[in-house]
């Protein structure tokens, strides 16, 4: 079996709902959050998944990823790694996009990064570290962790530069599957919230 990782995003919290750059900060999950995160262990549990009895599951330590982890049913199986810590947003934590614009008008995350933070050569660095685990044994893994965190690993999954995960969008909640396709790495589904469909609100 090729390997591939499973990404699950957190649920929503106040700050992902409102666009503020959630980095380090320990944000709590709202209740739809809490319910999404369920939703999508139903999901993991069912088949064709049958909740992964094979795969190593790691976590961001990060209690909104945790609980999104424990919640979905992984809690147990779970070891936290900082490796999947969200971008370290540095002086730009908690602003949001247009915020930021009005500081630094054309600001682009992918392009030009954060003052204060982590830089792009580190969230490839640790993207790329994320991507070397997954693929050194023959067993599914799952992950859950963030937004930029995710999508970096996406585009470095594909041996992409960086930027590339500004095209790859994820919803809270959201399940991604990156795996193989004629022996080159591909997505094999993306941003998927089928699990959340009639249970919104």
């Amino acid at each position: 079996m090729a390997p591939r990782i499973l990404l699950a995003r957190h649920g929503q919290t106040e700050w992902s709902l409102s666009g503020r750059h959630t980095g380090r900060t320990d944000i709590p999950l709202l209740e739809e959050g809490r319910r999404g995160a369920k939703l999508l262990g139903e999901r993991l549990h069912r088949a064709p998944l049958d909740g992964l009895p094979g795969a190593e599951v790691r976590t961001s330590p990060l209690s909104r990823a945790r609980e999104t982890c424990e919640l979905a049913g992984f809690g147990d199986r779970a070891t936290e790694w900082d490796a999947l810590m969200e971008w370290d947003y540095g002086a730009y934590e908690g602003l949001t996009p247009a915020q930021i614009q009005e500081r630094r008008p054309g600001w682009f995350i992918w392009r030009d990064g954060v003052p204060e933070g982590e830089t792009l050569e580190q969230m490839t660095a640790r993207a790329d570290e994320v991507v070397a685990w997954a693929r050194s044994e023959d067993r599914d893994a799952l992950v859950f962790a963030h937004g930029h965190m995710l999508r970096s690993i996406g585009a470095r999954w594909l041996g992409l530069p960086l930027d590339f995960a500004a095209r790859i969008r994820l919803n809270p909640t959201s399940l991604s599957v990156l795996g193989w396709a004629y022996g080159e790495p591909a997505i094999e589904s993306w941003n998927d919230i089928g699990h959340l469909a009639g249970h919104e609100g």
